[in-house]
């Protein structure tokens, strides 16, 4: 089982590795041409972009466990009638949000209290990403529908070939044109359109297994109630945790620029480092959705097991090893002094996040393979309302001087969520299969 879920995570992992990069090489990238305010600025940007993307990704997983589910139950039409569904319903969100952000990009700088130094390239980030937002959200469900065919692989591949693009085109933007935040902006969206006519091609060719007719693309309510079910739930989920990060963002802005450039920096480096629990989780609710699908609610139990023992055993690997290197870390994105010392002492705090995250991460992909999502929209808004955000905004004020505390004081809601979870797990289980699953 170990050597599966292994076997299954690591394109999940190194799919998750290769997106990360991109915002992590727009920042290191613009951070040796330009100075703390453009920095900001592609921070600030790309945590909204983000909060964006995971909501789109946390929609498209109940398309993930709709289809998995259905392969394991070996239900063909279902599985085509929830491919056809989701790029039907998909299409029309990424309309939609693309046309409300473009017009609302001047409040949500206003909203995240961007110094002002850093304003302008923070709109012009938003602008360019904000009109990019279906080619993002197209290679985010393509994806989504691989992974539920038990297909981790092909979305690596496609994003792999995006990555090496975007790192391509950041040097060309801001380096040799100087376009600033605004190159950081163009490269990601020309390079996500690369990595979408790549997949379409590669779907077309028939390769991919996946053959459609126009009657799949008539959407069915029963497969849409299901997946808008699941991945709404999610979705929220994702978008309050993203908002809580936000709300860390504003009050490390208040701040002053030192801080700011700090936080932006540190939240790229733990979105990375949080690439292994996000790896698990949606192994977890892909594996875990075949089993149950086939009737084998046991084997996904097992999945849960085996998937929590990892996720905790690397977050406390790495907790330690960072004690040790986040200066370095930090160094790796600016040259700033004052930003690497605060910088260390935020991801001193934060990393030990990882344990406790990776806890819940595994418990909120098995709630989602049972088909019950609303759980881990539970765990996360309760633990984002009672400690996470309070607990930041105060130990900001109580230590003025230093960003470790409120590093720290991120790892409460994750405890709190893992509370949740564990008495959710064994009421559940008390209630029965039927309850359960």
């Amino acid at each position: 089982m170990a050597r599966n879920i292994l076997y299954f995570s690591l394109p999940f992992f190194l799919s998750y590795f290769l997106q990360t990069l991109y915002g992590m090489a727009d920042l290191f990238i613009i951070g040796q041409f330009e100075g703390a305010a453009s920095i900001t600025a592609v921070s600030i940007g790309s945590q909204v972009m983000h909060m964006l993307t995971v909501m789109i990704v946390g929609l498209a997983m109940g398309t993930t466990v709709t289809i998995a589910q259905a392969v394991g139950a070996e239900d063909g039409l279902r599985v085509r009638k929830a491919i056809g569904t989701t790029a039907v319903l998909f299409f029309a969100v990424s309309i939609v949000l693309a046309v409300v952000l473009i017009a609302l990009r001047g409040s949500i700088t206003g909203v995240m209290e961007t110094p002002l130094e850093a304003a302008s390239g923070t709109q012009a980030y938003l602008l360019i990403c904000f009109l990019g937002i279906p080619l993002i959200t197209a290679y985010n469900i393509i994806a989504s529908i691989f992974r539920g065919l038990g297909d981790a692989k092909s979305p690596m591949y496609f994003v792999a070939v995006a990555c090496l693009c975007n790192i391509a085109l950041d040097y060309l933007f801001m380096g040799a044109f100087a376009m600033g935040p605004a190159g950081a902006a163009w490269g990601t969206v020309i390079s996500q359109a690369i990595s979408v006519v790549l997949t379409l091609a590669y779907v077309k060719s028939g390769k991919a297994g996946i053959a459609l007719s126009r009657q799949d693309f008539r959407p069915d309510l029963a497969v849409l109630r299901r997946i808008l079910r699941i991945g709404v739930p999610i979705s929220l989920q994702d978008g309050f945790i993203q908002v809580a990060f936000l709300v860390i963002t504003v009050i490390a802005n208040m701040r002053g620029l030192t801080d700011a450039a700090a936080v932006g920096i540190v939240e790229k480096v733990i979105s990375f480092i949080f690439l292994v629990p996000s790896s698990m989780l949606s192994t977890v609710s892909a594996l875990g959705a075949q089993n149950i699908g086939a009737g084998k609610v046991g084997r996904a139990q097992q999945t849960l097991r085996y998937a929590l023992a990892m996720a905790v055993s690397f977050g406390i690997v790495v907790s330690i090893v960072t004690q040790y290197t986040a200066d370095g870390i930090v160094g790796l994105f600016t040259y700033d002094a004052a930003v690497i010392v605060a910088g260390g002492a935020y991801l001193q705090g934060y990393i030990f996040d990882c344990i406790f995250a990776g806890i819940h991460f595994c418990f909120s992909g098995y709630f989602c393979a049972c088909g019950r999502s609303e759980i881990s929209f539970l765990h996360n808004v309760v633990s984002i309302v009672t400690a996470r955000i309070p607990l930041v905004y105060l130990t900001s004020i109580w230590y003025p001087d230093t960003l470790f505390p409120m590093g720290l004081a991120t790892a409460t809601g994750s405890i709190v969520s893992v509370i949740i979870c564990i008495g959710a797990f064994a009421l559940l289980r008390a209630r029965g299969r039927a309850a359960f699953c």
